[in-house]
Order: C-alpha cells, then structure tokens, then sequence
C-alpha cells in the first residue's frame, strides 16, 4: 500500500469514525432531551393521559370553541412527541381522581366543571366571575386580594399552572389552562409548548401557577404572550371568607 492509498483509507476510517461519534452524541442529547420532556409532563413512554375538554361557554352540547380545539390539537402533539397516548373526555363525564395519569384541563370554571372542581380543591385563592349577567365585571379573575379584567380583543388574562396532589413530585401532575376566553386558553397552551424547557429548568417536577397576559388577540390571535407574575403562592392561598354583617 503507496503512502497515497494509505491516507485515502485513514481519511476515510476518521471520517467514519466522527459521523459515528456525532450520531452517538445527537443521539444522547435527543435521549436526554426527551426524558426531561417525559419527567416535566408526567408521561413516559407509552404512558396514558387525559385530554379534558370543555364545553361552548352558554351551550347545553358538547361544542367546542374553535380556539378551544387548536389548543386541543396543540397539546396533542406535545403528547406525541413524549411517546405517549392520550384520551379526550367531556368535562363533565370525568368522574376520577388525579395523580395516575397526566391531565390536561382546558377551559374556565363557566365552561367546564372538572377546572371548576380543580379550581376548589386546589387553587382555593382563585375566582373568576362566571355570572353571565355581570357586565363588564364578567370573567374577571381575582388571584388573592388583585381582581384582573379582561378588555375583550385587547387584553386578556389567563392562569397556567402545572399542580401536583399534595405537592408530591412522585405522581402525575395535572395542567390548567384557566382562560377569560377561548383564545386566550389556546394562547396558555401555545405558551406551554415554546417555553416549556425553561419552566422545568426552573421547577423541576414541582408546581407553579402562573399569570400570562394575551395582548391584542384581535389583531395577533394568541401569539403575544406576557407573563404578568408567578402567583403560586397567591393561588393555592384560600381566599378570606367575607365578613358577615348583622343588623
């Protein structure tokens, strides 16, 4: 073998050898990658979900608002891409408990009743004003002692949160996507899937509640996205009761 052979063969055997190492290393980031995926959404592989849906806000069937169903289809895929399965129930048909599988609940307490039962047992610290009679003060969302107001098409508020039963990080966690309207539920779920790396780098498998802001949905659709405060605290606090008058 000529001295020109030679370096053809070891140039070739070194190229092999990188791509091979590449292959190893992109493969590894994928793995890890995946697995805290997995671990920050409670699903590893081949795991069950839930997909609860609401209903179209003052309507006795089961219709889904078409913002309410993009945000549907959103998570979806982000539950594919952790190889697991999901199952889509009404919202009044889910008669269980949480921590066995991993659920997704989209939709305020006026169109869904298991985010209102979510709302009760486990963000005491939350209201929002479902009296379809209440005019401008319909939908606002009291977190502790501040009350947010949506201006419809203009600025809009809704709750994210990732919660746990007891705050135990050994069981499957549940989401929220408490929303003034449909479009801002999709904007939560939107907000879920961009950012969702950073919020398991910083709470790891543990809970939170957050507060996002959907800035002129009339001309952006839910693509603005502010995030107003982490209100954790704030939401699992129970509310005072109201002082009782007497005459």
């Amino acid at each position: 073998m000529n001295d020109d052979l030679r370096n053809i063969v070891l140039g070739v055997i070194a190229a092999g050898i990188s791509a091979a190492l590449g292959w190893v290393a992109r493969t590894y980031l994928w793995r890890r990658g995946l697995r805290r995926r997995q671990a920050f959404f409670g699903l590893p592989d081949h795991s069950e979900s839930l997909l609860v849906v609401n209903r179209k806000a003052g309507g006795p069937e089961l219709t889904v608002m078409r913002y309410d169903m993009f945000a549907l289809l959103e998570l979806a895929a982000l539950i594919k891409d952790c190889n697991a399965r999901v199952q889509i129930v009404a919202h009044d048909a889910t008669q269980q408990g949480f921590g066995e599988r991993t659920e997704f609940c989209v939709g305020g307490p006026y169109s869904n009743l298991r985010m209102a039962a979510h709302l009760s047992s486990l963000l005491p610290g939350v209201r929002m004003n479902v009296e379809a009679e209440s005019g401008p003060e319909l939908g606002a969302l009291r977190i502790g002692a501040e009350e947010y107001r949506m201006e419809r098409g203009r600025s809009e508020y809704v709750l994210l949160a990732r919660l746990t039963a007891d705050g135990r990080e050994d069981v499957r966690p549940v989401f929220l996507f408490c929303g003034q309207r449909a479009i801002t539920n999709q904007a939560a779920t939107r907000y879920l899937a961009r950012h969702h790396e950073r919020l398991a780098r910083k709470y790891g498998g543990g809970s939170f509640v957050l507060l996002l802001k959907v800035v002129n949905s009339q001309a952006y659709g839910p693509d603005v996205v502010e995030l107003v405060a982490d209100v954790t605290r704030e939401a699992r606090t129970p509310l005072p009761e109201p002082a009782v008058t007497t005459e």
